[in-house]
């Protein structure tokens, strides 16, 4: 019994020496691997993480640079920046955004206006990191808001630079505005390899100056390396790479002169455009009315929108390259160079004006605006007159194609290629656009009502400047621009902008002498803009315009009075001045004004004094009811 109790007893040694030795192993293979794992850490893999651990410390930080400034010709500013705080939330980083909010109104007035805001920029800029809930903080918010800081993980308070448009509603269709990046600018910055240049930027230009020259006024994004805590705050900067400053703007732009212009139109919606003929700068672009840039910034609130988007004026429409209209009578200048150049007319060919014009076998009268006619008109007449029955038979003899051919030469339907974008080209007509367009042929009575800018002709407010500067310049074709020249952020220097001179017109030079002493004598007694033009200090060349808006019937006289007011005559207006070494030229509409001698001469009339003279208009210029202007 006992030999078998000791066998027992040495069964059970074994096996424990057993398991030691066992646990023994496993340990020292533990403390193998442990101790070649440090190794593999500390010194085989050491370079790898000790960056990543200094990566953990230090954090790369884009510094915006400042956005270029745009100014007049004079130095005015048409657009800077201010330096303002902004509350921000970070909303990836909250779990419940909106008791968040409530508990930040307790501290900071957050309106309902700021939440839609907010609300609105979430949907549309889902991809950034932080967003503005409250803009251009006080200097007691944001003390309010730093001693509560720890109450608010992702929420912070961050200097900005905002955009400013001094102006205000004057020259915003020039300007533009800057808004925020949303998903698809990104996607095109990114397209177009930018979206590095645009690390923390919330901003970039969206219509105007702003868009066609955001590559310009953006500027170079700089870096900050900076050591950060545990809770991810900036402790100190270890180094920096300066941003570089936008360029700024120098516009060819007479901001005095812009507004008086706005002014000039008082209650009337409309545009003009006024450009220097000899560099094709442009002096004055008013598209009335306008609009607040400063609203479109951070994202402008619904009411402001709907206010803007849903009003019958259409504010919003940059008229004076967007929109579209008969050019009446201003095209007859332009007819009848055609009609010299090519040998279809001479300086003293007459046609009779029985008050109308009729096309051989048919019984339709096409009517002169003058109810009895004019008698015997010649050229010169024709246009200080504004004889329609002469330009119906002068459009019928020299056909819709050549006209389309000729006219095109003054870059009417086509684009004038203006620094900014969305600009439209109008139309010019001929029998191949009529059949591309509607699959119909051409008929000789709508050659006859494009004779005198009616019909399917089609001009925006600055082809009538440009082809007026032309006329104005002897036919040279200089390219319209607003910016001049531009700053360099980094240096200061002033660099000016070269535009080459398109290929001048083919024209004579004494069909265009013809011309323009017909347009000098359109503002003398007898003419269409006499009324206007009288007592000017200098002389001028002009033709006055009506495009007709509402359809007539076979017979039916046009009443203004009885009219409503959107379905009456568009007045319309081109000038150039002084005659004798032009410095300025104009083209110009009043939306539904009526009479171009009566509505529209007036208003250029002030834009010329003011220009030429530097008067300032103290009232506006009685305006004609004189018949004999209907034009």
């Amino acid at each position: 019994m006992a030999g078998t109790a000791f066998s027992e007893q040495q069964v059970q040694l074994n096996l424990f020496r057993l398991r030691l030795w066992f646990c023994g192993v496993v340990v020292v293979v533990a403390l193998s691997l442990l101790a070649a794992r440090f190794y593999i850490l500390q010194v085989v893999q050491h370079d790898h993480y000790n960056t990543l651990a200094e990566n953990n410390r230090m954090s790369i930080v884009p510094v915006v640079p400042n956005r270029g400034v745009i100014l007049d010709r004079s130095g005015l500013v048409l657009a800077n920046n201010f330096s303002a705080y902004t509350l921000e939330i970070t909303p990836n980083k909250i779990a419940d955004l909106s008791a968040t909010l409530d508990q930040l109104a307790t501290l900071i007035s957050i309106t309902p206006r700021d939440r839609k805001r907010f609300n609105k920029l979430r949907e549309e800029s889902h991809r950034l990191d932080s967003l503005p809930i409250k803009n251009r903080l006080t200097e007691e918010e944001v003390a309010r808001f730093a001693a509560n800081r720890f109450r608010f993980p992702g929420v912070d308070i961050n200097a900005r630079l905002f955009r400013n448009y001094p102006q205000g509603l004057s020259a915003s269709h020039v300007i533009g505005y800057i808004g925020r990046i949303n998903d698809k600018d990104l996607e095109a910055l990114e397209a177009e390899g930018k979206l590095s240049n645009y690390r923390g930027s919330d901003h970039l230009g969206k219509i105007g100056i702003e868009e066609s020259y955001e590559d310009e006024l953006h500027g170079q994004t700089g870096f900050e390396q900076v050591e950060i805590d545990a809770g991810g705050r900036a402790v100190r900067s270890l180094s920096r790479e300066e941003p570089v400053a936008g360029n700024n703007l120098i516009l060819g732009l007479d901001l005095k002169l812009q507004q008086i212009t706005e002014k000039a139109f008082g209650k009337y919606r409309g545009a003009l455009v006024a450009i220097d003929p000899k560099s094709g700068e442009i002096l004055a672009f008013v598209s009335q009315p306008g609009f607040d840039p400063n609203l479109f910034v951070d994202g402008i609130d619904q009411a402001s929108w709907d206010e803007y988007s849903s009003s019958p004026e259409k504010p919003l429409n940059n008229r004076a390259i967007r929109g579209v209209y008969p050019p009446g009578s201003t095209i007859k200048p332009f007819m009848a160079l055609a009609g010299l150049h090519y040998g279809i007319r001479t300086p003293t060919t007459s046609i009779f004006d029985p008050g109308y014009y009729s096309l051989s076998g048919s019984s339709h009268r096409y009517r002169c605006w003058r109810s009895g006619g004019h008698g015997s008109v010649a050229l010169k007449k024709s246009i200080v007159i504004s004889c329609d029955t002469y330009y119906y038979g002068l459009a019928h003899e020299l056909g819709i194609d050549r006209m389309h051919d000729f006219l095109g030469k003054f870059g009417f339907g086509q684009k004038t290629g203006i620094d900014v974008k969305d600009e439209v080209a109008g139309n010019l007509p001929s029998r191949a656009w009529k059949n591309k367009r509607f699959k119909q042929v051409w008929y000789p009575g709508e050659t006859v009502i494009s004779g005198i800018g009616q019909g399917y002709t089609l001009v925006t407010p600055l082809q009538l400047a440009h082809a007026t500067a032309m006329i104005a310049n002897n036919g040279m074709d200089i390219p319209p621009h607003f910016v001049k020249a531009k700053q360099d952020g980094r240096t200061g220097e002033i660099k000016p902008i070269v535009y080459p001179n398109r290929k001048p017109a083919n024209f004579k030079l004494e069909d265009l002498v013809l011309v323009q002493d017909a347009m000098v004598a359109v503002t003398q007694p007898g003419g269409t803009a006499a009324r206007a033009a009288a007592g000017a200090e200098y002389s001028f060349g002009a033709k006055t315009g009506t495009a007709q808006v509402k359809s007539m019937k076979q017979g039916e006289r046009y009443d203004e009075k009885t009219v409503e007011e959107r379905y009456r005559d568009h007045a319309l207006f081109i000038a150039y001045a002084p005659a004798h070494d032009p410095r300025i030229a104009l083209g110009m509409i009043v939306e539904n004004g009526g009479h171009g001698g009566s509505t529209a001469a007036p208003i250029a009339r002030q834009v010329l004094d003011y220009y030429l003279l530097g008067k300032i208009p103290a009232v506006p210029i009685p305006q004609s009811e004189d018949s004999e202007e209907h034009d």
